[in-house]
């Protein structure tokens, strides 16, 4: 092995001009294991900035004892730090190196290949504005460049050149390059990129890397550098919508009270208008502080202290914004995760959720479907397994302010925290709300539900009774309701044969339908739990994320699920309207514990076997319950 660097590899005259008035691009390298993402990143870092005397003797004696590239120097070296990635050749952990040419600073973040790491992969596309996706020329794209593709898309990067790395193992062949290239602008038609750039290369022997390579001359595009150094990636944070989350509150005595953050997009200046996300209250900008002393402005990216004209409640995870442009506040919102747990994600699962500075407990309410990284199709599923991608849907236990990811990286993603172990569990992709903001306008004049509860004397519950066509629901809610009003309970008795006459007559029987009908039961539940009373609903409502998403509206111990438990040849014989003689007259379709199956509750506060129990024995139970809850309440 040469003591020092083939000549042909020494970087090029770099002029000395400072380097904070350069541009800075952040970029990931990407694609499956031993495409050569760590030896592209050192060998362009050697093209361009070069290497110290010490770092050529280290990278000399390491590429003897690990190298795998015979005599030559091994660039891979420079970036797999870890011990165990050495011993194994694979990039582990995320890797983030830094250096610069005449026109441009750069920010690289070397990821891993192998699908275990994937999680490691979206935690380095998650600042990034363009992504290198590199593909093996002898291999083509395979499958977890495919994830990587789908990832990048999801995570915001809409610039992506396409590294066709290895072009010297396939004899510098165009048609191998065309076909690869064509194959994957088909793949990537609907991930929207902005720009794709195909570009061959060897980042072993450095074509087509720092500066075009003679060995292809049927390639007229530009040398990687090249293109990096010119991309426009129009991503500009300091002309979003200003959004400013609280990181604390700053009251270092009597006289000083400020609020401490870093810009996440947009710009302000003192005298400017603005609002607090969540509770609508509104304010100017008395001062803005920093490190230096006082400033007239602000942008994106600079973390200060923030004084306001008006005293206003503000508290750690609060969003200042600016009143025309606000983000939306919700509980619900829709969402795309990349799965990173272990024990897969399914409805009904609580965590923590992180968006911004607020933490907050939340809840999957729903898994709606996977998306298959080969075709990018999304199919239905009620669960994601780990390094899976998929759709679903998050209730949280307070508002919180948003906006979709795809308008705002910064405030349109988060993370979920296993609540037993605080491990990360997923990364996710606000995809819109689910519903208008609720419960945002916090004025001090507003009446809360606690307060309308005081004033009915009562804790307000809903209680709600599942069980197939014929278990016994309705009539068990009726003697409750009589019950508890007999006691002097405010109640009111939700029932979905009742409902589907009025509110949900337009709704059929197809599952679909049927979480829609549970959703607007669930929402007026809601309601009228915030107005003080006892709900009883009393629905068939067969799917457990349904039930689960109802559940989630309400505070802890407010929502009390019970298991009408009644095997289903009891219920046919019952059959007190006939609907199983209809179903199985053709007159029914989508009939459940028939046509549709029905999912029994996992933790139900009250099971009824109404095959062992009379009517007014089970209301019985059922009261008990409702006025133990209210005791303990």
């Amino acid at each position: 092995m040469p003591d020092t660097l083939p000549a042909t590899l020494a970087p090029p005259a770099n002029d000395a001009i400072p380097l904070q008035t350069r541009s800075e691009l952040r970029f990931l390298t990407c694609g499956s294991v031993d495409d050569g993402k760590s030896t592209l990143i050192g060998r362009l870092i050697n093209d361009t900035s070069g290497l110290l005397d010490d770092q050529i003797a280290t990278l000399r004696d390491d590429s003897r004892r690990f190298g795998t590239t015979e005599d030559e120097f091994d660039f891979a070296l420079l970036l797999d730090g870890l011990e165990a990635e050495r011993e194994q050749g694979i990039t582990i952990d995320v890797a983030y190196r830094f250096f610069s040419t005449p026109h441009r600073a750069f920010v690289v973040a070397d990821t891993p290949g192998h699908q275990q790491y994937t999680r490691n992969m979206a935690t380095g596309a998650s600042n990034a504005e363009l992504a290198i996706l590199l593909v093996d020329a002898r291999k083509g794209l395979v499958e977890q460049t495919r994830r990587h593709a789908a990832i990048v898309s999801l995570l915001g990067i809409r610039h992506i050149v396409l590294a066709v790395n290895k072009i010297d193992l396939v004899d510098y062949s165009e048609a191998r390059f065309r076909e690869i290239e064509a194959v994957f602008a088909a793949f990537a038609t609907p991930l929207a990129f902005h720009s794709v750039v195909a570009i061959p290369l060897s980042a072993r022997r450095g074509d087509n890397v720092a500066v075009r390579s003679e060995r292809t001359p049927w390639y007229s595009g530009p040398a990687l550098l090249a293109h990096l150094e010119t991309v426009e990636t129009d991503l500009d944070a300091a002309e979003a919508p200003l959004r400013f989350p609280v990181q604390w509150v700053n009251r270092p005595n009597g006289d000083f009270r400020g609020f401490a953050g870093t810009v996440a997009s947009g710009r302000m200046a003192v005298g400017d208008p603005v609002v607090v996300a969540g509770s609508g209250r509104t304010s100017k900008v008395a001062r803005i502080v920093s490190f230096d002393g006082d400033l007239p402005s602000v942008s994106a990216g600079r973390s200060v202290t923030l004084t306001l004209a008006d005293e206003v409640d503000l508290v750690r995870g609060d969003v200042i914004t600016e009143p025309k442009r606000r983000p939306s506040v919700s509980r619900r919102f829709a969402a795309d995760l990349v799965w990173m747990d272990e024990t897969p994600a399914v409805a009904g699962k609580r965590f923590l959720l992180k968006i911004g500075t607020a933490t907050v407990p939340a809840t999957v309410s729903r898994v709606a479907d996977i998306l298959d990284v080969d075709s990018l199709r999304r199919a239905p599923s009620s669960r994601l397994e780990l390094n899976a991608i998929g759709r679903v849907e998050i209730e949280a236990a307070e508002p919180v302010a948003f906006d979709s990811y795809a308008d705002n990286r910064q405030t349109g993603a988060f993370i979920l925290i296993d609540r037993a172990t605080l491990r990360t569990a997923a990364a996710g992709m606000v995809t819109e709300g689910l519903d208008a903001a609720r419960d945002v306008h916090r004025h001090a004049e507003t009446l809360t539900p606690e307060a309308r509860a005081e004033l009915k004397a009562q804790v307000p519950l809903v209680v709600w009774l599942t069980g197939l066509p014929g278990s016994g629901k309705s009539t068990i809610a009726n003697l409750v309701e009589s019950r508890l009003a007999g006691l002097g309970r405010q109640t009111m008795l939700l029932d979905g044969d009742n409902l589907r006459q009025g509110l949900n007559a337009d709704l059929g029987f197809d599952a679909a339908s049927r979480s829609e009908n549970v959703r607007r039961v669930g929402e007026v539940a809601k309601l009228m739990a915030d107005a003080g009373l006892i709900v009883i609903v009393a629905l068939v409502s067969p799917f457990q994320a349904d039930r689960t998403r109802a559940a989630a509206l309400l505070s802890e111990g407010r929502f009390l699920e019970i298991f009408v438990d009644t095997p289903l040849d009891v219920c046919r014989q019952r059959d007190p309207k006939g609907l199983y003689d209809k179903a199985d007259q053709g007159k029914v379709v989508n009939l459940t514990g028939r046509d549709q199956p029905y999912e029994a509750p996992e933790d139900p506060a009250l099971v009824l076997r109404t095959a062992e129990l009379s009517a007014e024995a089970a209301a019985g139970q059922v009261v008990e319950l409702v006025l133990e809850r209210i005791r303990g309440g």
